[in-house]
């Protein structure tokens, strides 16, 4: 058995796999993620387990996790399944290095757009070769309307709704409008340039706001909330 932990802006996901079928998934609390962590370990008798963290980790949590289990801290010198073209390897994040590594996985000799609505909204291509040549990085929908009220003196501070309008006839709907249709729009657009230059372009949307989004991009995606995840295990048992 194989955990996965992957160390996010907000919050903690963890998944136990048999081979390449996932059978646990859970999030934890920052607080009491390692106890809870060796708790999943034991359960179920995982042997190998592999953290991505975009957060800081001291080394004390790191240290308790290696006396349990054989673990893989990923970073930019992990050996993964694809050729990375990036110009700063160094810099790449690790969620970035799973999505694609997940694409080279579940669509081999494929051109793959992953989009990764979360904290942040992240674009990664990855050719039909192989070939990891990087992509973009926008802010998502909760900075977004975090960035309104902060850097303004009377917006308020919303979050997103199910139901808005193109047209905001009062202060808090124009919020909502702006924001949910320019995330809509960006998406939508991004996609269809990159289906200019790539006919047979293959496109995942993953990332907390997965169900959110998904219903509403007018372009073709297959929507995947547990598509890093999966690229983690990949990556896992790529170094076994």
């Amino acid at each position: 058995m194989n955990l996965i932990i992957d160390v996010g802006n907000t919050r903690i996901k963890t998944a136990v796999f048999e081979d390449s079928k996932m059978i646990h998934n859970e999030s934890l609390i920052p607080e009491s993620f390692i106890s809870e962590a060796i708790n999943i370990i034991r359960k179920y008798n995982c042997s190998n387990a592999i953290i991505s963290s975009v957060a800081a980790l001291n080394i004390s949590q790191i240290a308790k996790l290696q006396v349990e289990i054989n673990l893989i801290e990923l970073n930019y010198n992990t050996k993964v399944p694809f050729v990375n073209k990036y110009a700063t390897p160094k810099t790449l994040g690790v969620d970035r290095i799973a999505l694609v590594s997940s694409a080279i996985s579940k669509y081999p000799k494929k051109n793959v757009l992953i989009v990764d609505a979360g904290t942040c909204i992240t674009y990664d291509f990855v050719n039909n070769e192989g070939n990891y040549y990087g992509g973009a990085i926008s802010p998502g929908l909760q900075m977004r309307y975090k960035a309104l009220h902060a850097f303004t003196e009377k917006l308020p501070l919303l979050e997103p709704t199910e139901i808005f309008e193109l047209v905001g006839n009062s202060t808090e709907t124009s919020i909502h409008s702006g924001i949910i249709n320019g995330v809509i729009n960006e998406i939508d657009g991004i996609v269809k340039q990159y289906r200019k230059k790539n006919t047979d372009l293959t496109v995942v949307l993953t990332g907390g706001d997965v169900n959110f989004l998904s219903n509403r991009l007018k372009n073709s995606i297959f929507a995947n909330p547990n598509f890093l995840l999966e690229g983690l295990n990949t990556i896992l048992a790529y170094n076994l």
